[in-house]
């Protein structure tokens, strides 16, 4: 096992670099697997745990709240674990996480399954907390955008496969088992029923768990370099002067905001479109794959990235252009009704791909030591797929945890709008001012 340690001011040689690129590559198309199966899983709980719309989407809730419980705790870890150890701990996380799915089947029980979802979530922050900053530094910054972009691929594509394997397992013959299970009088065969349907999502999640430890097995074993963020260049080392906490950062805390808004406006677009469909009159066999079509643009937009970053747009330009794209699909989508509705909601993945690769690095840049902090802190941002979703589903219905803001008066599709456009427009403001406010 390799103890190379890579510095922030000297990247790998070319042949380590690919080496890290690739495995890194690799736990992003992990994220991107394990994050995306959440829009299959809404709908299949909706059936199985007989959920309503608000009681859903607490997947979202239990997922990326994780992200926010354990971002800094994670800095903390990876300042004991080193990122690759710390990365390999994470793959464990995810695993149990998994397992966790087991009994919460066996029971039908939606707590367990949130449980589940919870730690997977937990995992994840760590490994994020460690890949994404990593990503940034181990070349050129001028190219990081690049960088996030190429392995947002792998993210997304694994995004794509994540819902059409799920579904083709646990969705299949949707419809035709609602319809029976609502034409079920006898509550013994129902409950059969569901517990059968329940079963199904056991096998995937085993299989799943078993790769992860497999991964972390090999992880912990690979030539990864450790990176030693608490080292700066001179001008870094400048910046940072006087500097005796990270929240002393504008381009940081805005980011986070920033980030906060952005994975909001992504869950949207990924995870809610399903039941968008849903309240648009489509059926389950319909809506089970609507999410990779959103992933199928982000995939687009990715692409788009790597072949015009940094050679034709730099990453605040690629943000301002991704906002603006945001905020006319999103009133394209309330516009429109039926396909046409859905073709502008899955387009926002194509206004979404390019975000995440700009923010990050631009809310980073500078931070010297404070980065590991720093990382955490815009990983904690990630909640914002658990909360926006929630403000969506209270402004239409009673029983969600956000109700106080239920107003008759506004419906599934208004709320999207009245939820959308304002993400849009503050990361808008932040793509002009981001990487100026605060430094001289």
């Amino acid at each position: 096992m390799s103890n190379q340690t890579v510095t922030m001011e000297a990247p790998p040689k070319q042949t380590g670099y690919a080496q890290s690129m690739a495995i890194i590559a690799m736990l992003f198309f992990i994220f991107g697997f394990v994050t995306w199966l959440n829009g299959t899983l809404i709908q299949f709980f909706k059936i199985v745990c007989e959920l309503n719309v608000a009681q859903a989407l607490l997947v979202t809730m239990a997922f990326f709240m994780a992200y926010f419980v354990l971002a800094i705790p994670s800095s903390y870890i990876l300042d004991r674990t080193g990122f690759k150890n710390g990365m390999a701990l994470g793959l464990l996380i995810i695993a149990i996480g998994s397992l966790i799915f087991i009994p919460a089947a066996n029971s039908r029980n939606f707590g367990i399954f949130l449980t589940g979802l919870f730690v997977q979530g937990a995992g994840l922050a760590l490994l994020q907390t460690a890949s994404n900053p990593y990503a940034s530094i181990i070349g050129p910054k001028e190219s990081a955008a690049k960088r996030i972009s190429i392995l947002g691929i792998c993210n997304k594509t694994a995004g794509i496969l994540a819902p059409i394997i799920l579904s083709s397992i646990v969705l299949k013959n949707a419809t035709e088992l609602e319809t029976k299970i609502a034409a079920t009088i006898d509550p013994a065969e129902k409950t059969t029923l569901l517990n059968e349907l329940a079963a199904r999502v056991q096998t995937p999640y085993i299989v799943i768990a078993i790769v992860l430890v497999i991964l972390a097995f090999l992880l912990k074993r690979s030539s990864l370099p450790e990176i030693d963020t608490n080292q700066e260049d001179e001008s870094t080392a400048a910046a940072t002067l006087g500097k005796t906490n990270v929240l002393q950062f504008p381009q940081l805390t805005l980011g986070v905001l920033c980030i906060f808004t952005y994975v909001g406006v992504e869950v949207m677009a990924g995870d809610v479109i399903g039941i968008y469909g849903h309240s648009l009159g489509l059926s389950t066999d319909q809506t089970k794959y609507f999410t990779p079509f959103t992933l199928t643009a982000m995939l687009i937009g990715y692409l788009v990235g790597v072949a015009t970053i940094p050679k034709y747009l730099n990453g605040k330009k690629s943000l301002q252009i991704s906002a603006v794209l945001g905020i006319l699909f999103t009133v394209a989508s309330y516009m429109s009704t039926g396909y046409s509705a859905i073709i502008f909601i899955a387009l926002l993945g194509l206004a979404n791909a390019l975000m995440w690769p700009a923010i990050f690095p631009m809310a980073i840049d500078g931070l010297g030591r404070f980065t590991k902090i720093g990382s955490a802190l815009l990983i904690m941002g990630i909640a914002g797929g658990a909360i926006i979703p929630q403000v969506y589903s209270g402004m239409f219905s009673e029983e969600s945890m956000f109700s106080f803001l239920y107003n008759p008066n506004i419906d599934f599709r208004h709320a999207f709008l009245y939820c959308m456009v304002p993400c849009y427009l503050y990361i808008l403001l932040y793509a002009f001012i981001g990487d100026k406010v605060g430094r001289k």
